[in-house]
């Protein structure tokens, strides 16, 4: 049975990232009726930020050549005073690992990604984690435009952060769905780009349809 989890990170509760995500869930949803989605919201429901416990989590887990989460178990059970900090991400790392496709909801906050996925990312990540081959979808809305070619090229550290960090965990099935000029409709400087902004917004929401399906089938390419 397919599984998609899906992680919101939009700081507005009505956001475009958050519009395209719903969409996908429903697309995917009708092409993949028997399908299993989990969702958490990261603005209102966070991630607990590393600390100096979890940490340590990583640097246990490489020491002692930990390879998946029982052989974490049996660390933590020597290591009592890292309890809480494996309780609260030990949840997490299953939730990814049980998700065939992972899609992220990810607006572009100061050419980076929200500070409340970032801090999940932190969360989830151990030397061990074995989620090579998976699938991730990334949802993104942008203030102005960052696609090859534009002026703001070299400043998109949104998408190039995010690629490389799949990449170093093996997956290079991720797609990107940007809706772009999301400020040209409120921002006075930005009103010569407002059809730019609305072409650009209805790509993405033909492009999310399209993907939704082929996710649902298992054909997501890079």
């Amino acid at each position: 049975m397919a599984h998609l989890l899906h992680l919101d990170a939009s700081a507005r509760s009505e956001s475009i990232s958050r519009e395209l995500g719903q969409d996908f869930v429903a697309h995917w949803k009708n092409a993949q009726a028997d399908g299993t989605v989990t969702y958490r919201d990261l603005v209102r429901d966070p991630v607990p930020p590393v600390d100096e416990a979890r940490v340590r989590l990583s640097t246990l887990s490489g020491q002692n050549g930990v390879r998946d989460l029982a052989a974490m178990d049996e660390v933590v059970a020597a290591t009592p005073e890292l309890a809480g900090a494996w309780a609260a991400t030990r949840p997490l790392i299953e939730q990814f690992i049980a998700a065939d496709t992972l899609l992220l909801g990810a607006p572009m906050y100061n050419f980076s990604i929200p500070a409340a996925l970032k801090t999940w990312i932190d969360r989830v990540t151990l030397p061990w984690l074995p989620v090579a081959g998976k699938s991730v979808v990334v949802l993104s809305a942008r203030g102005g435009a960052y696609g090859p070619g534009t002026p703001r090229e070299p400043f998109d550290y949104q998408e190039t952060y995010l690629r490389a960090y799949f990449s170093a965990l093996k997956i290079e099935n991720v797609e990107f769905v940007h809706s772009e000029f999301t400020h040209a409709p409120v921002m006075p400087f930005l009103a010569q780009f407002r059809d730019q902004q609305k072409a650009s917004h209805t790509a993405a929401l033909e492009t999310v349809e399209a993907l939704a399906t082929r996710v649902a089938a298992g054909s997501v390419s890079s």
